[in-house]
C-alpha cells in the first residue's frame, strides 16, 4: 500500500499495517500460509506490493479499498486449480477476494506448493540446458 505522506512500504509489514483495516487480518492470513508452504521462500516488497521468490517468483499479493488481490504467475498453476477457485473474481493472473469470501489457507498452500515445482521444474530445464552448451 502508498501511504501519501512516506512513500511506497519497504517492508511486508509496513504494507499490511497500512493496508485497510478491514483487510489486514486477510492479508497477515495469507502471508502466514504462504510461508507455511514455503518455509525457504524469500520475502520482499516488488512492485511496491509483498512478493514471494524460490527459484523465481512464486506469488504476491495487493490489498485495496474494496479486495484483495492474490497474484498467481503461471497459467499452468491458474488451470490446475480452476475448479477450486470459482467462487472468486480471476482477472488474468490474479484472484480477487473480499473479507466475506476470503481465500482459504488450505488452497493458498496448494497454490504456492505447485508453484514451487513450476519453479523447480524451469530451474532444471535451464540447468540440463547449460549442461548441454
Amino acid at each position: 500500500m502508498r501511504s501519501e505522506s512516506s512513500g511506497p512500504e519497504k517492508t511486508v509489514d509496513g504494507y499490511i499495517s497500512s493496508a485497510p483495516k478491514q483487510f489486514q487480518s486477510a492479508l497477515k492470513d495469507l502471508r502466514r500460509a504462504i510461508k507455511a508452504a514455503a518455509p525457504e521462500v524469500e520475502e520482499t516488497i516488488r512492485y511496491q506490493i509483498p512478493s514471494y521468490k524460490q527459484r523465481g517468483y512464486l506469488v504476491f499479493f495487493a490489498g485495496f479499498k474494496n479486495h484483495c488481490s492474490f497474484i498467481v504467475p503461471g497459467k499452468i498453476v491458474m488451470k490446475k486449480f480452476k475448479q477450486e477457485l470459482k467462487p472468486y473474481d480471476i482477472s488474468g493472473a490474479t484472484i480477487h477476494f473480499t473479507e466475506e469470501n476470503p481465500l482459504p489457507s488450505s488452497l493458498v498452500k496448494k497454490i504456492v506448493k505447485a508453484r514451487i515445482e513450476e519453479n523447480e521444474e524451469t530451474f532444471r530445464k535451464k540447468q540440463r540446458a547449460k549442461s548441454k552448451a
